[in-house]
């Protein structure tokens, strides 16, 4: 929870602009009784990725290939620990044949996902989707 907290916290300030009323809500389900529920989804697949010992990101992939969180600690900002968290989830999705990926991105990570191969969803700025099969991309 630490590491989502205080990722949202410093690095998605050009979705939240540290507004109390945006910041807020965004927190407010990032606590072990969220994580409890989410744990408790039979597809579910937490990734953590550590750096020294330490949690450096958190990768979850909920049921029907919906990529849930991708945090990375702000220390750890820049340095690989996303790409290798995505590069994971998608093959955990593969292993369990999945065809598609999707996320709700935030304005902060868009580029991120855009370089990985994500494109947005029709009518939509944040939610993208890209195809698991070789050699096909997602609709635009």
């Amino acid at each position: 929870m630490d590491v989502l907290r205080r990722s949202i916290t410093a690095l998605c300030g050009a979705d939240h602009g540290n507004d109390p009323a945006k910041l807020g809500p965004w927190l407010a389900n990032k606590t072990e009784a969220t994580w409890a529920k989410w744990l408790a989804v039979p597809e579910a697949c937490l990734l953590v990725a550590q750096v020294q010992g330490r949690i450096a990101g958190v990768g979850m992939l909920g049921g029907k290939g919906v990529i849930q969180v991708n945090y990375v600690a702000p220390e750890a900002r820049f340095k690989g620990v996303s790409t290798a968290l995505v590069a994971a989830l998608e093959a955990a999705a593969r292993a369990r044949g999945m065809a598609r990926l999707r996320l709700d991105s935030t304005r902060t990570a868009r580029r991120f996902y855009l370089a990985r191969g994500y494109l947005p969803v029709e009518g939509h700025s944040t939610k993208m989707e890209k195809s698991l099969e070789q050699g096909a991309s997602a609709p635009a």
